[in-house]
């Protein structure tokens, strides 16, 4: 319902009938103030003062049709809403009145007159509607004008799909980067040149467009020549003002081949690089274990060892090549060990364990200028650090010692000691555990010996039962 007080230019020659529409709108106290004129000449004179908001008409006047008020354009959005009204029930003339412009047609009787402010009231919504769609349906013509002319001298290739993937339109960029001309790509769905395999995850890409108004996905296409080029769209969905159903997809496409061929190489190189990083660490751990012989193989299996007990502790794939390479670096430090202590058959002094115990900074001190290794440091340095602060170089205690060095601690512990060394021989496994066991909260971290006592019995559960 409308509350606003509106004019009602009444244009009736006839006293009778505009004495009975005018009461007819104040008994019903309508929403409307009813301005009378009895000629066309009189209104175009009203309304060069005022524009009513709509115009009830006779269709005969003294000096002519009323018909001569309507618009020479009918959709004509700043026109005034005009009814007319006669007095003969001529379908011919309704005709015409409505296809020139008119809002409504009325045959005059004391019922129609009498409910005229009901016709009046419904009129005006009506009008009110009919112009607002007439404003947008406009509004959507120069978008749609925009949108060519902004597609015919765009380089990316622009184009418009319906909600099912067949093509409606696509820019003339399309040749450069296809080879197709429009006309050969209109009509067509859009899939059947995407490369066969991507074509699933591109229908996906596309619904996800549907479904969030906006998307940017990447993909081969195929060209007429047979060749395919890596394609990156981003596409919008454009819905219907009145009822935001989808009407089509929007996208605008690039080749980036270029930049994908860039990337394959960079990603090859990168791939080159790691395994020269890992090799050189290999290398590394081959030249101590050529050295050191009585350690031989046991930097493999704490390595392996540790990974595994990380795995369970939830450490990432990335975390884990930094443990891996830690872990095998871990002894690096021995490499400035004289060769009469560290290939001495049977025990060490004190002073030549002083000398031994500076292996993890000598350690840390030749692979920090490495900056790929950094994050790799910690077991190197800290995995002799012990739970109650016995340990070295830094004689950190509890949990200032890094999670994975103490983690590590308790596999080189478990190692060392369930291996055959030249001064002895290896602990039985069950001693080895109880070791472990009973320097938890001590030597070890008590949360972590669970951890790995847990894993070392899984682990042997399972040999058992192969």
């Amino acid at each position: 319902m409308m509350t606003d007080l509106l004019e009602i230019l009444l244009i009736e020659d006839d006293d009778a009938h505009a004495e009975l529409i005018q009461r007819a709108f104040e008994d019903q106290k309508s929403p409307f103030q009813i301005q009378r004129v009895k000629s066309i000449t009189e209104a175009r004179a009203h309304k060069q003062n005022r524009e009513p908001a709509l115009i009830i008409a006779d269709w005969r006047l003294p000096d002519g049709e009323s018909m001569e008020l309507l618009p020479a354009q009918p959709d004509a959005l700043t026109s005034t809403p005009i009814i007319l009204m006669t007095s003969y029930g001529n379908e011919e003339i309704a005709v015409e009145a409505l296809k020139s412009g008119a809002l409504d047609y009325v045959v005059k009787s004391p019922e129609s007159m009498l409910d005229m402010p009901h016709l009046a009231e419904k009129a005006i919504e009506q009008w009110l509607a009919r112009k607002e769609k007439k404003r947008i349906q406009n509004e959507l013509a120069e978008r749609e004008s925009q949108f060519r002319l902004l597609a015919e001298n765009a380089s990316d290739m622009i184009s418009r799909l319906s909600t099912d993937g067949v093509i409606l339109y696509i820019s003339p960029a399309c040749q450069p980067l296809l080879g197709y001309t429009p006309e050969e790509l209109t009509g067509r769905p859009a899939l059947n040149f995407i490369e066969t395999g991507e074509r699933e995850a591109v229908a996906e890409d596309f619904y996800k467009t549907v479904e969030n108004e906006i998307n940017i996905f990447t993909f081969r296409a195929l060209t007429k020549s047979g060749k395919y080029i890596w394609l990156e769209t981003s596409a919008k969905a454009v819905l219907d003002p009145f009822t935001s159903e989808l009407i089509e997809v929007q996208a605008a496409s690039r080749d980036i081949t270029e930049r994908k061929n860039a990337e394959k190489e960079l990603q090859a190189a990168h791939e080159d690089l790691q395994e020269a990083y890992e090799k050189t660490i290999e290398g590394w751990v081959h030249a101590l274990d050529l050295r050191d012989r009585e350690t031989e193989g046991h930097t493999q299996r704490v390595t392996e060892l540790t990974l595994r007990v990380a795995r369970k502790l939830g450490y990432s794939e990335d975390e884990l090549v930094h443990i891996r390479r830690g872990a095998l670096l871990h002894d690096m430090g021995k490499m400035a060990i004289p060769d009469e202590i560290l290939q001495k058959p049977g025990p060490l002094t004190e002073d030549e364990w002083k000398v031994m115990r500076k292996h993890p900074e000598h350690a840390y001190n030749m692979l920090s200028a490495i900056a790929y290794l950094h994050p790799a440091l910690d077991i190197p340095l800290f995995h002799h650090e012990r739970w109650d602060g016995s340990g070295y170089p830094k004689g950190l205690k509890g949990e200032d010692i890094p999670k994975i060095a103490r983690l590590f601690a308790i596999v080189d512990v478990w190692d060392a000691l369930s291996s055959d060394r030249p001064y002895r021989k290896s602990m039985p496994r069950k001693d080895v555990i109880a070791y472990i066991k009973e320097n938890a909260s001590r030597l070890f971290d008590p949360t972590l010996v669970e951890v790995f006592l847990s894993l070392i019995e899984t682990q042997s559960l399972n040999q058992n039962q192969s």
